[in-house]
């Protein structure tokens, strides 16, 4: 995987299959861990609410930092090598050590924030880093369309494996704490895999940092400047939020608004599994009409859908039915809220470096992800303040309880209004990218047709 050579299928597989690893990281907390620590080791929903947010705060401050190292290790050693190997040694055992808690109460809040804030740490080590890859990879904005599609695939391959095996494999295991510890240690093996591959792959990569590293301080300086990619990055948290609010509050809604805690892996697998045909379908028509264009109408379909499920999701055949015919469109959109952002991102990196000579791809990608995390923590925070503020009380696997009318009406306007808000105001943040962003220019068609899909049009830059 170089520069200057076309990409080969494998060059693209190769970079794309970390997003499984990344997929499954980003998924299974989000979807199971606040759940794992209301409904099994008996924490109440605003405790566990600041457990599953602050951790991942950390990472808004640690990020930066990491794509700073970053950038300086890849002046350094011309490659962005050893952070991804880095992060993919210290991932699966802390991702595995969250899900094994040796207490309930108190003594679980200590030992998840710990477990959690390592494995945020090392996550933060891989991500960086990879997120940076597709901008040195091409400085062609349609090819690095096409490693978008590529990765986004793989990452929806990843989400829907995450969200449909993790909890088949707590059930398996009895439910429990014994059925989440071994869905950790089951989900950190996969990790392990999936991760090493794009890390050794990277040193096929040479990295362009520019002649001599940033610092921190002077890579935010810098970066001020560049209001288009803060206008882009301020509606792909929103949206983040958004998305992390339903996987969390998945089920909640499966158990107390559908009637049966089985339809979890359903209700994700139908939220999910659209996305993965609908990628390719999204770049196409990014292509055709353009990539700001299709983002904002997926993002008000998706408002509207998530609007929608608030008087569909009951009990009953038919509310299910309909409950998860709209996830089904949600899932349609949510590959549209994936892969568009993530390839209009290097045009902001590169256009910052025609302003300031400096490709600070390390830096930029520090601080996406940074926001990006910001976002995925707020969405749990926010379901469990929806949580207590509607009265629902904690219980342990083997003592359930018996939910009250207000706090199951507090799930369902976690899962459908308050997304549907959060993806409305995104709207002028992305109204404000398109007013601010600098078009790059149009590269000549690659010698080989058969390698790149064709050069995108106007409206696509």
């Amino acid at each position: 995987m170089t520069a200057a050579a076309p990409l080969t299928r494998r060059d693209l597989v190769t970079y794309a299959v970390g997003s499984i690893g990344t997929g499954i990281y980003s998924t299974v907390p989000g979807l199971l861990l606040l759940y794992f620590m209301t409904d099994t080791l008996g924490v109440a929903a605003g405790v566990a609410g600041l457990v599953v947010t602050l951790p991942k705060a950390w990472d808004v401050f640690f990020n930066p930092l990491v794509g700073a190292a970053s950038d300086r290790d890849a002046v350094r050693t011309g490659r962005r090598t050893r952070l991804l190997i880095a992060g993919t040694v210290a991932l699966p055992p802390a991702f595995a050590l969250m899900f094994l808690a040796p207490a309930t109460g108190g003594g679980a809040v200590l030992w998840v924030v710990l477990t959690f804030v390592l494995a945020t740490s090392a996550f933060a080590l891989f991500q960086v880093p990879y997120v940076a890859l597709p901008a040195e990879m091409s400085d062609r904005p349609e090819v690095r369309t096409r490693i978008m599609v590529w990765r986004i695939v793989c990452l929806t391959l990843g989400i829907l494996v995450a969200g449909g095996l993790a909890p088949a494999v707590v059930s398996l295991g009895g439910d429990g704490r014994a059925g989440y510890g071994i869905m950790g240690v089951t989900v950190g093996a996969v990790l392990a895999v999936a991760l090493l591959v794009p890390a050794l792959g990277s040193r096929r990569v040479p990295a362009r940092p520019g002649s001599e590293p940033l610092g921190l301080a002077a890579a935010f300086r810098t970066a001020r400047g560049n209001r288009a990619f803060f206008a882009l990055l301020a509606a792909f948290v929103l949206q983040a939020a958004a998305v992390a609010i339903m996987l969390a509050a998945a089920p909640y809604v499966a158990t107390y608004r559908l009637g049966s805690r089985g339809l979890t892996s359903v209700l994700f697998v139908c939220l999910v599994a659209p996305s993965a045909f609908a990628v390719p379908v999204w770049g196409r028509a990014a292509a055709r009409w353009g990539r700001l264009r299709c983002l904002g109408v997926a993002t008000g379909v998706f408002a509207l859908a998530a609007a929608a499920l608030w008087p569909a999701a009951g009990t009953g055949a038919a509310h299910v039915a309909v409950t998860l015919a709209l996830c089904g469109v949600l899932g349609i959109c949510y590959a549209a809220l994936q892969v568009l952002p993530l390839s209009l991102l290097p045009d902001t990196v590169h256009a910052d470096a025609e302003r300031t000579g400096r490709l600070q791809s390390g830096a930029f990608t520090g601080l996406w992800t940074a926001g990006e995390t910001a976002g995925l923590a707020a969405g749990p925070g926010l379901f469990s303040i929806a949580l207590a503020l509607a009265g629902f009380v904690s219980s342990t696997h083997d003592h359930p309880v018996a939910q009250t009318a207000g706090a199951r009406a507090g799930v369902l306007i976690g899962f459908s209004v308050v997304p549907a808000v959060l993806m409305l105001a995104s709207l002028p943040a992305l109204r404000a990218y398109g007013r601010r962003r600098v078009p790059l220019p149009i590269s000549p068609p690659p010698a080989d047709p058969d390698q790149e899909p064709e050069p995108e049009t106007e409206h696509a830059r």
